[in-house]
């Protein structure tokens, strides 16, 4: 059986965040089958609970936030993505301020800190959302056309293209398909960071945003290279941090979706979109669980290997 996953035990981060530039307190606690993935600002004079779903996103400007029972969370999606990542179900997420701390700018910090806590497999099946039929989401046309879309498919695949007028993305990769399991997703996306330009950082920060961005914790450009004086960690890294938030940003249903995603130049507010347009499509998808190995298929066993 693929069965639903959770933490080992309580695991704690501490960082900033990437707008508010606020020192912020996480803890990861691990939650009973059919819990779902849980935010609670315990830093409110009544603590504030709820579990993720698509249609608590409200802000997708620069991230993906949430806000539910009168509580708001901003920048989850590299959280999110480890957890996908690592095919977690249930936690409970403590946090004591109003967005995730940006870390490295990558989901690897979250990674090692989930492996850290232990995964462990519960008593009860995973629920997958299978995709049934072609799901499409466009904006814009001629050049300023961005789409994202679903399409039926026995397993988890990205696929995703970027298009950014500057030098330094002429001699990176534009495109990159990955087949999700749990050694893919730690070894090729997970260290991919979140990158900028200098001239939007400048304009961001006399907003009031990105006030906690540093080149520790996102690649920077100016008009010609990379400031970052390490350069990249992968040589497609930044189609692979898109990647990495796509992750993020479709495991805001709670639940894996069997099925291929494909994108082109899209970001957080259209991967929302087309989440919406499939969960609120009975006609689309099903749930599927996998309680013998016989009838699972074989990209299942390769994303969940100690389950089946």
């Amino acid at each position: 059986m693929i069965g639903q996953r959770t933490v080992k035990t309580q695991v704690r981060a501490t960082g900033v965040g990437l707008h508010t530039g606020e020192r912020v307190n996480l803890t990861l606690r691990p939650a009973p089958p059919e819990t779902g993935i849980v935010f609670r600002r315990v830093d409110l004079p009544t603590a504030c609970d709820f579990v993720v779903a698509p249609e608590r996103v409200t802000d997708t400007r620069l991230c993906s936030a949430l806000e539910g029972n009168g509580a708001k969370v901003a920048t989850v999606e590299h959280l999110m993505s480890a957890l996908a990542g690592l095919g977690v179900d249930n936690v409970f997420i403590d946090i004591d301020g109003p967005e995730v701390p940006i870390l490295d700018g990558s989901a690897a910090p979250w990674v090692y800190l989930l492996q850290s806590a232990g995964i462990e497999t519960q008593k009860a099946p995973k629920r997958f959302m299978r995709v049934l039929k072609s799901v499409r989401i466009e904006e814009g046309a001629g050049e300023t056309l961005k789409w994202a879309q679903f399409e039926p498919h026995e397993g988890c695949t990205l696929s995703f293209s970027i298009d950014f007028d500057h030098p330094v993305f002429r001699k990176s990769a534009k495109e990159m398909h990955i087949d999700l399991t749990r050694e893919s997703y730690v070894k090729e996306v997970s260290r991919a960071r979140t990158f900028g330009f200098m001239n939007e950082v400048e304009y961001l920060r006399s907003h009031g945003l990105a006030l906690g961005g540093t080149l520790d914790n996102a690649i920077v450009m100016d008009e010609f290279r990379v400031l970052n004086s390490d350069g990249l960690r992968y040589a497609d890294e930044f189609v692979k941090h898109k990647v990495l938030d796509a992750v993020g940003d479709l495991y805001l249903t709670g639940h894996p979706i069997l099925g291929a995603f494909s994108a082109y130049k899209s970001g957080h507010g259209l991967n929302n979109r087309l989440l919406r347009a499939l969960t609120e499509d009975a006609s689309a998808w099903e749930w599927a669980t996998f309680e013998h190995e016989t009838s699972t298929p074989p990209a299942l066993l390769n994303l969940y290997p100690q389950a089946a």
